[in-house]
Parts: C-alpha cells; structure tokens; sequence
C-alpha cells in the first residue's frame, strides 16, 4: 500500500501567558533574521510541554520533532494523556493550524472531526447544517442531496432534523457532525475523542463505520481516544505522545501496553511492604513485593477487563515453611472492600513444591473478567490450613490496580464501569 500522509520533523511552538501570537519587538526580531536569511531565533528556546511543571520560559513546544507516516487503508491511533500533544498534532494534520516547523504531506481530500459542534450555527437546522458543514468539508449540494437521507438515517436525529441544533444535546450535535464527515468519502478521516460524547450505541455504529471505511472502502483513518480497548480492536497501529514527543511507533497492541507502563497509578503510600505493620500471620514468610505484567510481559500498574493480566508475588523468607502445605489466595476489592474476584490455589489444586528454590510465584489469569475501576489486593499466605494459627501472611492494600473498560465478549461492546453496574433492588443502570 502506498503512503498517504508523511509528517516529517513536525514541531509546534505556542507563546505562553496572554499574548498568544507574539510581541511586537519579537515580531520585528523575526522579520530581521527573516530578511537575512536565518533562523527565525526563538525556534532555538522554549520549555518542554509538561504541565506538572511551573513555565520558566515565554515559549512552549506542543509537539516536538514528530515523524511518522500512514498507509493508505490503516488505521492509526494516537494515545497519551491530557496535554500530550494529541489534538494539536490532529489540527496540524488536519491543516487547521500550521506546523512551526517541519513539512506534512497529503495525498486526497481529510475530514475531520475534532470538536464537538465545529462549523455548526446554532440557529439553522440540523438539515440545513448537513449542507453547510459539508461545503466547508469540500462536497457539492449534489452531493450531499444524493447522501441527505443516509447521513439522517445514520446520526438517528431524524426526528429533530427540522430543528435548531441549538436546543441539540451535545450527543446529538456530534452523531450529526460525525455523520456528515463519515458520509463525505474522504481518503483521510481524522477523529478526536468526540465520539466519547455519544452513548454505547452511536459509538458502536461509529467505530464499526470508520472499520468499514478502512477495510471496505480503503480510507484512511487517524484515531484519538483515551479509550484502550477501542484503540486496540480499531487500529492497526499506534504512536505513544507523551509531553509534545512520540515516545514509541509500533501496531495497536503494543502501543496500548507501551502507554498503560509508563501510565503508572500512583498512591499515596511510599512504604515498604516489608516494613507494613498493619499484617496478620505468624510471620515466617513475608510479601514483599508485587507487580503486575500483561501478556507481553510488560509491567503495567493498568489494565483492560478482558484481556490477560500476570500478577508476581515476591517473598522474602524468614524461617522454614512446608511449601507442600502452602495455600495462597489473592483477592480483588473494591472501594468498598468487597471481594469482588477470588483466587484459591487450593481450589485451583495448585502446589508450591518450586518455592523451594525461589522466592516468587506468578498468578495468571487469562481473562481479568472485572468492570473498569480502581482494585485493591488482599494477599493471603497460609501453612496447612485457613484457621488463625496456619496464616502465615495476611496484608490488605497489599497493591492498587486500575482495570479500563473493554469488550470482554468481544462483540464490540464496552462493559460498564464498576459503579455502572446494575445493583439488585435498582432498575436504573
């Protein structure tokens, strides 16, 4: 497949504080160097964008030296957190603003969908805004009287489409902008996290219209979500943005697991598990480390319901324990503290005769079948027996763990959070 889109060298500089394009003594430093034949010299200054940070300097680098290039029919995603640099690159690709530096080129008309609403008037109607929104996305009348009943199908406004979009919900105002884009057959269509606005539905039809443009018809799609499991059933491959950088290139998956490392939930406790005194058991052995990898054996501290989760307990060994004797369960709670998943090696027929000569084991579970929400782990070390006087260790909070909404069926369709779920007794969801 040929490239339809290269960025090379790509960089954005913003001015901080209230003046947003300059001052005039800057504007005149640039003309003179311009004149010249050099640089333009603020290109040579500026802060990386890392917001946790206080501005020490007058210009940041929203996106810096960005390379990439997209296939004709691929997907890409692009993932990374909140001020990343995500939907600056999506407007430089999309030719809304320009790059300070470096060059993009194209190949065929892009659409795009980055904000909710964009080039709506509030005061016409829906049906008058598909005619307006598609000239300024580049369709004649024709066409877009020859698509008017399939763009009105597809967004579900029918009923509303003789309306103001004014009084539109702001869910109904993006299934009629992304109907317009979807339905205008650009070789290149860019999506920014707007689909978030619709419900599971529309997000669905969505996703599963911008496969068919990709697959079916050959266009082109760049993807922006937060959503992980959306990444990884919709792309093909995945860049990492993390403070204005591409920090990894490589296909959906590894991209999704790239981000959900370095994405690391933070707690407020920095103690050992090896000085917690807050344990039960006679102390023979004791946990003194726990981490979590996927299965591509990356460490994570996040991860999607569905997917394969390895969790290693590390011990340390203080006095003699019968490892043929050992039952270890691990426990997955809620905020609440209720136990919500349950792991028995006993129940499981699972021996420790290898503990002998280590000093770790691993749990893995195929399917992490949870809701999307924040777990803690209760760890429970016991000799011969589940009475008080066979714990060998006992440790609540012994690690914190993040599970994302995903498709744990895999029919396309993102379970609910875990405060989402339907309670007996309730019949709201």
């Amino acid at each position: 497949m040929s490239v339809i889109l290269k960025a090379e060298n790509i960089s954005k500089q913003y001015r901080l504080g209230t003046v947003g394009t300059g001052t005039l003594g800057d504007d005149l430093k640039r003309w003179w160097y311009g004149i010249r034949g050099k640089d333009d010299p603020f290109l040579k200054v500026g802060a990386v964008n890392d917001r946790s940070s206080l501005a020490s300097e007058d210009y940041v680098w929203a996106l810096k030296d960005i390379n990439f290039d997209v296939k004709q029919g691929e997907v890409l995603g692009i993932i990374g957190k909140n001020g990343a640099g995500k939907s600056t690159l999506l407007k430089l690709l999309s030719r809304v603003t320009s790059p300070t530096t470096g060059s993009i080129r194209t190949k065929g008309r892009i659409a795009s969908l980055l904000e909710v609403g964009t080039g709506f008037h509030g005061e016409l109607t829906g049906r008058e805004n598909i005619f307006m929104n598609g000239a300024v996305l580049g369709m004649t009348r024709s066409e877009i009287k020859n698509k008017l009943d399939e763009i009105i199908a597809f967004s579900d406004c029918e009923k509303y489409i003789d309306t103001p979009v004014k009084r539109y919900s702001s869910g109904m105002t993006v299934r009629l902008g992304f109907a317009v884009a979807a339905h205008l057959e650009p070789e290149i269509l860019v999506v920014d996290e707007v689909l978030a606005v619709g419900d599971a539905d529309f997000q669905k039809k969505a996703i599963g219209k911008m496969q068919d443009l990709s697959t079916g018809e050959g266009r082109t799609v760049l993807f922006v979500s937060h959503n992980m499991a959306s990444v990884k059933s919709l792309c093909d491959r995945g860049i990492v943005l993390e403070n204005g950088y591409n920090v990894f290139e490589g296909n959906a998956d590894e991209a999704v697991n790239f981000y959900l490392k370095k994405d690391e939930l933070t707690h407020s406790s920095n103690e050992s598990l090896l000085d917690r005194k807050d344990r039960n058991g006679n102390g023979k052995w004791k946990v003194r480390d726990i981490k979590f990898f996927s299965n591509n054996d990356d460490e994570v501290t996040s991860g999607l319901s569905g997917e394969e989760l390895n969790i290693i307990i590390y011990l340390k060994k203080i006095r003699e324990v019968v490892c043929e004797k050992l039952i270890v369960s691990i426990a997955f709670q809620d905020e609440n503290k209720n136990t919500v998943l349950l792991f028995s090696s006993d129940e499981m027929a699972y021996k420790f005769n290898g503990l002998n000569t280590t000093d770790s084991f691993k749990l893995k579970i195929p399917a992490l079948l949870l809701r999307g929400g924040y777990y803690s782990l209760r760890i429970v070390i016991a000799e011969g027996g589940t009475k008080q006087e066979n714990l060998v260790d006992v440790l609540d909070d012994a690690a914190f763990f993040q599970v994302l909404q995903g498709d744990i069926y895999r029919v396309g369709h993102l379970n609910r959070k875990l405060n989402q779920a339907i309670i007996p007794g309730k019949y709201e969801v």
